[in-house]
């Protein structure tokens, strides 16, 4: 059903122009949370991943090509069109490529269910950047990692952001946040943990053991401050990549595409 949005205060344009990502998650009622994911492409990864849709939001004459393909996708949803000038006014909205859907969330699976089958998997430890998370999740799941797990103060991968950096690489790889005792896990798993930390310990990236370990947990820290003291102390290894010229350290998402190569399970 399609149907033309001509004021930009419509009703129907709430979901996409007035509520916060914080809102769209609905803590109080998870059963309701969702989120938006933007272009044909992320869209498609999303409907891959099991994703229900809800809504479409499209300009006008982007009803075409691969745009059209995955409204198609998306079956018997409301399809909202609107002029250009309409659709401006949506923060962000050139960046979309002319599409928009929200989309159910899904359960987050347990993280003992994520690490079943998993011999690599990258830990984010409060991350908060939309777009180095994304950027991490694109890296992960091109360079060998099964699984990416985050502390409760990383931002959410399903942030519109987020999910655009990644190019919908978040629904392809298995993730969900972790509960406090994270590191007691991982070694309950079989998991030996490497952090990512320039100390006077740290091993090179390519050292041989780090190489052998069967089962790996690769764990980032939050822009600029890196790891906490406290994790660092209690993980198995701390990992450093080797720099030239004087740099001391690698933007985290930099860092996390090295790691994930250097350290993938071969």
């Amino acid at each position: 059903m399609v149907i033309e949005i001509t004021d930009f205060s419509a009703k129907e344009l709430d979901i996409y122009a007035r509520l916060t990502e914080a809102q769209l998650m609905n803590r109080f009622d998870p059963s309701n949370a969702m989120f938006i994911a933007e272009s044909p492409k992320v869209i498609e990864r999303a409907l891959d991943g099991g994703y229900e849709p809800v809504s479409i939001l499209v300009e006008k004459n982007r009803m075409v090509g691969e745009s059209l393909d995955a409204i198609n996708r998306c079956g018997d949803v409301p399809v909202y069109t609107a002029e250009m000038d309409v659709l401006t006014q949506l923060t962000g909205y050139q960046l979309t490529r002319g599409l928009l859907c929200a989309m159910r969330r899904k359960t987050l699976p347990k993280t003992e269910a994520v690490l079943k089958d998993a011999k690599r998997v990258a830990v984010l430890e409060e991350v908060m950047n939309p777009t180095n998370i994304g950027a991490i999740f694109r890296s992960a799941a091109a360079l060998g990692m099964d699984a990416v797990l985050l502390t409760p103060g990383c931002s959410d991968p399903l942030y519109r952001r987020s999910a655009r950096v990644s190019m919908g690489t978040v629904f392809q790889i298995p993730w969900t946040f972790l509960p406090e005792n994270w590191l007691e896990i991982l070694k309950e798993n079989g998991f030996k943990t490497a952090a990512m930390a320039l100390t006077d310990a740290s091993v090179s990236i390519d050292d041989p053991d780090l190489q052998a370990e069967e089962k790996l947990a690769i764990v980032l820290g939050t822009e600029g401050d890196g790891l906490a003291q406290n994790t660092i102390t209690n993980c198995d290894y701390t990992v450093k990549i080797p720099m030239y010229h004087g740099v001391d350290s690698l933007n985290v998402a930099a860092a996390s595409a090295v790691a994930f190569w250097e350290l993938r399970a071969k």
